[in-house]
């Protein structure tokens, strides 16, 4: 995938184009560096300077090059934002980008084919890795050590070893 998705604009903020962003990122800060994303949705894909960053309630307030009222920012509400992925941070060695993730195949330990990575969730102490399989039933993983064994994005497989009660 050529981008990374880095936040969703939520609503506007103020009367001079600024728009509210829940960030995809766990460094809220990183939206400092950044000099343009992309606005996404269906049917197009936008690429705007960042005029100004700042924050608020853990929320991301964006004012982009060329927004400059309300009802020019209202046609971006829930939009998402990407960035090329050149311009992703180095993750460190054990760190992955979601989009990485979804879709790998996940084995047990034993051999067993569990199904595909199919979402992510953050619950604040840990994600939850969401497996289904071809039947559609799904396995909630933790995703902690004991738990999650190896990720080889080359073969497109995570490996995992299943602790009791979690089948």
């Amino acid at each position: 995938m050529q981008y990374l998705e880095v936040g969703q604009i939520i609503n506007t903020f103020g009367i001079k184009g600024q728009v509210k962003v829940v960030p995809f990122t766990d460094d809220i800060e990183r939206f400092d560096e950044l000099k343009k994303v992309y606005i996404v949705n269906k049917s197009f894909r936008k690429e705007v300077e960042i005029e100004d960053v700042k924050y608020h309630k853990n929320m991301v307030l964006l004012k982009f090059k060329g927004i400059n009222k309300i009802e020019e920012a209202e046609d971006y509400k829930n939009c998402y934002l990407e960035i090329d992925r050149k311009d992703g941070k180095k993750l460190e060695e054990g760190t992955y980008y979601i989009v990485d993730l979804l879709g790998l195949d996940v084995v047990s330990d034993e051999g067993k084919h569990l199904g595909k990575l199919e979402d992510i969730y953050n619950t604040g102490s840990n994600d939850i890795y969401v497996v289904k399989d071809e039947l559609g039933k799904q396995i909630l993983l933790p995703a902690i050590k004991d738990v999650i064994k190896k990720v080889d994005l080359n073969e497109k497989k995570i490996t995992v070893h299943l602790l009791e009660g979690l089948l």
